[in-house]
């Protein structure tokens, strides 16, 4: 953040993002209406991952390894519906309540008084981080009592996931077998394990500062934002068909005001081979490793400096893994190494 900014202000300035991560023998994103099959659009050949997909590993990475406050979560492993997570929250917070003037009125008669916090949406919001980020619909009663919710749309937003590589599959399936103890003898259940064999899948997102005046968004926030891009996946794919996700390269391009995005940075990128000559489409279903090509973002550096005067900072991270090209995107003075 540059030195003149108050990290605990709301954002003023808008943010694109790019990020991209690649998934080996597994399965980013199963899709329940298709048998938990890898989501493909098949026409094409391109695996898909949904943004619900990828903001809940950032979610359960905040509240696991940052232990932030997460509305849309479990609490203590049990499923709880949206209206009893903010009487939990009000419990939780009991005593700051009790010490605040201000805040009594979400306690009455030791009990949780949630209807009155639509007087207090600065303080629910200064707790839940995820709704700070990506927004959510609170069913909070009216002062008759009767059933409302409040509507906060998130200041960032992602596009679906899509793979710069050609995706052949889903895997023919393997047949998963579990065997459970009964009361008189032991039985099996039989499934189906379907993954892809590697994906290079690429977001797009932004940060509206716009929106960010709802749910009160600061530059501390997105500084959590950016740690918790890149950390989460392989912190919390870790289950047996998410296992084999790796982040490669995250970009945040933040701009110098609330009224300028360049649009998805996705379609300035190219997959190129050892002598930087673009690959096909057909010739990307080869790929198994960072090993197998180069992405070239000669063209996003392009756009960028042709957009330099838009630009306060260019936030980057790369995975050592991943070879890139071309990148010159701007004078050096805006470039944040993450």
């Amino acid at each position: 953040m540059s030195k003149a900014e108050n990290i605990n202000e709301v954002i003023k300035n808008n943010s694109e993002i790019l990020f991209i991560y690649d998934a080996k023998m597994c399965n980013p994103n199963g899709d329940p209406d298709d048998e938990n099959k890898p989501r493909m659009d098949y026409e094409r050949g391109v695996n898909l991952v949904s943004d619900l997909r990828f903001k809940k590993y950032m979610r359960d990475y905040l509240a696991d390894f940052k232990n932030y406050e997460i509305f849309v979560s479990k609490v203590q492993g049990e499923t709880v519906d949206a209206t009893n997570r903010l009487k939990k929250l009000i419990e939780k917070f009991k005593d700051e309540i009790n010490n605040s003037n201000d805040l009594k009125d979400l306690i009455k008669s030791d009990k949780a008084e949630e209807k009155n916090l639509s007087k207090h949406l600065q303080w629910l919001l200064s707790k839940l981080i995820d709704v700070r980020f990506f927004g959510a619909t609170m069913p909070i009663k009216n002062e008759g009592g009767k059933g409302a919710s409040i509507t906060f749309t998130g200041p960032i937003q992602f596009n679906w996931g899509y793979s710069l590589n050609k995706v052949v599959g889903p895997m023919e399936s393997s047949a998963i077998t579990s065997t459970f103890a009964g009361a008189k003898e032991d039985y099996s259940t039989m499934g189906k394990d379907y993954r892809v064999n590697y994906s290079l899948i690429a977001f797009h997102g932004i940060i509206s500062a716009n929106r960010a005046k709802s749910t009160y968004l600061t530059s501390s926030d997105i500084n959590i934002f950016d740690d918790a891009i890149v950390k989460s996946i392989p912190l919390e794919a870790t289950t047996r068909s998410k296992t084999g996700q790796s982040p490669l390269l995250y970009i945040r391009v933040q701009y110098n005001n609330c009224e300028y995005f360049m649009g998805d940075l996705r379609k300035y990128l190219k997959i190129v081979d050892e002598q930087n000559n673009e690959l096909s489409f057909d010739d990307t279903a080869k790929f198994r490793s960072p090993k197998d090509y180069k992405l070239d973002v000669s063209e996003l550096c392009a756009k960028l400096k042709s957009s330099d005067n838009m630009i306060q900072n260019i936030y980057f991270w790369k995975n050592s893994d991943l070879n890139v090209v071309g990148w010159e995107p701007t004078s050096n003075k805006k470039i944040v190494e993450l």
